[in-house]
């Protein structure tokens, strides 16, 4: 193998450095392959002296303007035979073009660089924002800090593919000044070990998947008043301050590897007495302490050269050259590039500066090309570039970084998690913002709350109606928006929105979620020798810091405070003398529904959507039902939520086709009867009023002389007990020329005739007895055997209501739906809710002679106005799996026990495997051969039920699953004669696809 003249620099430059403290882990492009070693010999060999020292330069680069500056950028590189670029503001797209035309003009490939400290969002659209790293310094233990390494390692997997090599990051400044104007929420805290630790993990995540780094802003920006983009700062503390808190973290990089620092420019007496001179400057700085005494071997790149901390005293070109001189290897964002080598040529003649010294910073800055890369540069693929950009791993990852950031700063009364959903009124007041926020949505999800909206821009007197509005609410959820993270503007919080803040704490019922920068809190924590000391937002009932606002943690904050996700956050700085480091109460998470994607369950978010909306597709394009919502849950994790298609096929009947929507509400049909009978039934058996192994007669003294008196409830559960399929006590209402029958029906409301089946057809209020009637005098079926029956699930309100006193919905909302939050599962919706969030069932061309909406499909449960325990139940998809997640848990939900997990067990196991039938009690399960009622994959364990209307519902508790499925369809618009929903079998199919997916992962 040849000598490389790289090898031999590279052993010199060891040689020569004269330390105190050595880099343990050198530079890893220090340490490059024979191959990387010789390419970067020979570049610089046949390079040209002058041409050594603007590889030492990198000015910037914007894709966001027009092609006349792109042109210039490109002459201006390509003439001055650079060594990169730093890039700002634009598009992906753009820039990656911006790049490729670069690079194809540059002799020697470029360095391209940013400045990405939160991700490449932080300078471009359309790409991956992560956490500020003032939220990360949030994150507690080991775990945590291996996400950070993670998030490292994604960016730099994004940077490169987009043609980057160098990020400005991370920020290891120890920020323990809260009006720090610069640093602020761009440092992991103000404990330098959680700085250096955290600040490790991402460099090394970066580091270890090809990204060099620089470590910023050397030696220390933390405690800074002034912004060095528009003055010298000026840092007055002494060496001793100085080793003891800024320069720890920057040791302990060093000391791990790091590829690059950042020099900063400040005015640091201590170290450097020379009047207004920055630190990027001073070679005490950048020479004598940070190459000899620290020992660092890799890049030094010195902050913007176009700040004002730089060029208020020393011109653009001549800043340059004295950055050099300090001992830089590399000068970001020169403005003037001529005048900058110029000056460093001179330098050069008037001995200032040595060639030798040029040529070994070139030959590093090559070896860094030769180990990010550019050995073998290739032109960035623009094909899927911002698909590319975007993996949904790093979605999964920003909501865990995220939710393990999240910080309870108060819990009076553990207040959080809220439970006891049934006792309270909840209203939610987001401050800031004039429409209803990512928080207020996910937090809708939990339970039935009223939303307002105020910002400091609304008129006082929408303020006061607001105000007086929440005196009928005991809990009031506040979202403080604010929209601005900096000291300079107050982190965005005006007067007004403090003062609308403080009123809103003083009502005592105010959990606060302030969505911003830490310190804010300082400006609304009053003190409490003040006039008005209740308006201090300590006297919130809980307060909740996640640091920024953006939708992860709005809908992750919403997710905390109902319990789905707990908190384990603590303050990574002081605030005040109330909010201290380290603050940050535990929060447990109680078993509500978490709301996340499918990647957090270790399934493939795209395989799922595709077989979803494949098979969904096909039905609507069949006609098999105008449109549908499908909700899928794993191990407790709504993973996927969905509304296709429309409420109707067109107007031709009087409703809209409509787009279906996630929270519209449908007519469950039979599901009902696993949503209503079944679970008072299970209650019932807990408190030992119902026996299952009882007779008819015990509950029902009216059948005591019926032929049903004898018949045992587990038979009758389980569809065996040989009552009859249905009745259609509609039929006997008519005379033979279709005329009602005297006390049955008219048409106008009256006395008599009070239970509106429509709005134009009114039943005598005795009827319901008669069905009562005619289902104890019905006769039996001659064979036991599994037959499926109405009959039975029709009686069990009178049941409910005999044991317990209480009306069957009364019954049911009290004891199930209230408790659960599932708020819009209900008989008879149109009390509630608008007809445009109600979807249209049939047409009945018989009976009714109507468009069923908003009132029951079954005719026989009309007939009982409305509420029966065999139909009747409305709702939407989200409140519907709430009642099964409640099943798949065992009985148990938000940290509340329904029923206990014997009776769950007991109603949901096959009963009469030996005779055939598939049933549990109430429950239908798989068949013992595959007949289509289930997924092919369910196990004996399953079950669900499903509904006429085209209604489906699956739990699927086996730990290899741990599934809950919601299918809600109205296949019966127009007609109930459209039997394609189950031709197709796409109810099942679509569960099956999870269970697909589930087996076969990420």
């Amino acid at each position: 193998m040849p000598f490389c003249r790289s090898v031999f620099f590279s052993l010199v430059s060891v040689f020569l450095s004269v330390t105190t403290f050595a880099q343990t882990t050198s530079p890893s492009f220090l340490k490059l392959n024979a191959r990387q070693a010789c390419w970067a010999d020979s570049v610089f060999t046949n390079m040209a002296p002058g041409d050594r020292i603007a590889q030492l330069i990198m000015v910037a680069g914007y894709s966001n303007r027009k092609p006349a500056y792109e042109d210039s950028l490109i002459r201006l590189v390509q003439t001055n035979k650079l060594g990169g670029v730093v890039m700002f503001q634009g598009g992906p797209v753009r820039q990656a073009q911006l790049t490729n035309r670069l690079q194809a003009g540059s002799p020697v490939p470029l360095l391209i660089a940013m400045d990405a400290e939160w991700g490449i969002a932080m300078r471009l659209d359309s790409t991956v924002r992560y956490p500020y790293q003032m939220t990360l310094g949030a994150m507690q233990g080991a775990a945590s800090d291996s996400l950070i390494y993670q998030m490292g390692a994604n960016l730099a997997k994004q940077a490169r593919r987009l043609g980057m090599h160098v990020n400005f990051a991370p920020s290891v400044d120890v920020n323990n000044n809260p009006n720090n104007p610069v640093i602020n929420f761009r440092s992991f805290g103000e404990d330098k070990y959680a700085v250096a630790r955290k600040a490790l993990a991402y460099m090394r995540g970066m580091q270890d998947n090809q990204l060099l780094t620089s470590i910023k802003h050397f030696p220390g920006h933390g405690d800074t008043g002034t912004d060095s983009h528009y003055d010298l700062p000026l840092i007055a503390k002494s060496r001793a301050q100085l080793d003891s808190l800024e320069l720890y973290p920057f040791r302990e990089l060093i000391r791990a590897g790091a590829t690059g620092v950042m020099i900063a420019h400040l005015n640091i007496p201590s170290l450097d007495t020379t009047r207004n001179r920055p630190s990027t400057l001073s070679p005490a700085i950048v020479t004598n302490l940070l190459k000899n005494e620290l020992g660092f071997k890799g890049l030094v790149f010195s902050d913007a050269m176009n700040m004002k901390a730089v060029t208020k005293f020393y011109p653009s070109g001549k800043a340059d050259e004295l950055g050099l001189e300090a001992g830089m290897d590399v000068l970001e964002f020169t403005e003037d590039v001529p005048a900058a080598l110029a000056q460093v040529k001179q330098a050069i003649i008037d001995g200032r500066i040595t060639q030798a010294s040029i040529d070994a910073r070139c030959l590093k800055v090559i070896q860094a090309k030769a180990w990010a890369g550019l050995d073998n540069y290739k032109p960035i693929v623009m094909e899927n570039l911002v698909e590319d950009l975007n993996p949904v791993q790093d979605e999964l990852l920003n909501r865990k970084l995220t939710e393990r950031s999240l910080t309870v700063l108060k819990n009076d009364r553990n207040v959080l998690p809220l439970q006891d959903l049934d006792t309270l009124r909840i209203a939610s007041v987001a401050v800031e913002s004039d429409k209803i926020t990512a928080f207020q949505q996910m937090a809708s999800n939990y339970t039935q709350i009223d939303h307002f909206n105020v910002t400091s821009k609304s008129a006082d007197s929408t303020w006061a109606q607001i105000r007086d509005s929440l005196s009928n609410y005991n809990l009031i959820l506040v979202d403080v928006h604010l929209n601005n993270i900096r000291p300079a503007v107050k982190y965005g919080l005006q007067p007004k929105t403090a003062g609308i803040v403080g009123e809103l704490v003083a009502t005592g019922k105010a959990v606060v979620t302030v969505f911003g920068n830490v310190y804010a809190l300082d400006k609304l924590t009053f003190p409490m020798d003040t006039a008005q000391p209740s308006r201090n937002i300590e006297q919130a009932r809980a307060i909740v810091m996640p640091y920024q606002l953006t939708p992860y943690t709005e809908e992750l904050s919403a997710q905390l405070i109902f319990g789905a996700i707990g908190a384990s956050g603590k303050l990574p700085v002081t605030v005040n003398q109330r909010f201290r480091l380290g603050d940050g109460l535990p929060v447990r998470a109680i078993g509500r529904m978490k709301y996340t994607i499918p990647e957090e369950v270790g399934i493939s978010s795209k395989f799922l959507t595709q077989q979803v909306d494949s098979l969904v597709n096909v039905g609507i394009s069949q006609g098999a039902f105008p449109g549908c919502v499908v909700q899928m849950a794993k191990d407790g994790k709504v993973i996927f939520r969905k509304a296709y298609g429309k409420h109707t096929y067109d107007a031709s009947l009087g409703a809209e086709p409509l787009p279906v929507q996630l929270d519209d509400l449908y007519d469950m049909a039979s599901v009902t009867k696993v949503s209503t009978s079944t679970p008072a039934l299970m209650h019932l058996v807990d408190d030992g009023k119902f026996n299952l192994n009882g007779k008819m007669a015990d509950y029902l003294p009216g059948f005591k002389k019926s032929n049903k008196a004898d018949l045992l409830w587990r038979d009758v559960l389980t569809h065996q007990a040989r009552l009859r399929a249905w009745i259609p006590f509609w039929m006997d209402t008519k005379n033979p020329d279709g005329s009602w029958k005297p006390k049955t029906f008219q048409k106008e409301r009256s006395g008599r005739y009070p239970i509106e089946v429509t709005d134009s057809l009114f039943e005598f209020k005795n009827y319901p007895k008669t069905i009562f009637e005619q289902i104890r005098d019905s006769p039996l079926n001659a064979k036991k055997e599994y037959v499926y029956s109405d009959l039975s699930f029709i009686l069990y309100p009178q049941i409910v209501k005999r044991l317990t006193g209480e009306n069957f919905e009364d019954y049911l909302k009290k004891t199930f739906y209230k408790p659960l939050g599932a708020s819009t599962l209900t008989f008879l919706p149109r009390r509630f809710y608008p007809l445009t969030r109600i979807v249209p069932t049939e047409y009945d061309s018989l009976f009714r002679k109507t468009l069923i909406w908003g009132r029951v499909h079954d005719e026989g449960a009309a007939m009982l106005g409305g509420l029966s325990g065999h139909a009747g139940l409305f709702g939407n998809a989200n409140d519907l799996m709430k009642v099964y997640e409640m099943y798949r848990q065992k009985g148990s939900y938000g940290g509340q026990r329904f029923i206990s997990e014997k009776t769950i067990a007991e109603f949901t196991r096959y009963q009469f495997p030996e005779l055939g039938n598939r049933r549990g009690l109430g429950f239908d399960k798989p068949s013992f051969a595959y007949t289509g009622n289930a997924p092919k994959s369910a196990t004996k364990d399953s079950y669900g039920h499903s509904g006429y209307t085209g209604t489906f519902v699956w739990v699927e508790p086996d730990p290899a699953y741990n599934l809950t499925y919601i299918f809600l369809c109205n296949r019966v618009y127009p007609t109930r004669n459209n039997p394609k929903l189950g031709n197709l079998n796409t109810r099942t199919n679509i569960v099956e696809a999870l269970y697909q997916a589930t087996k076969r992962g990420l």
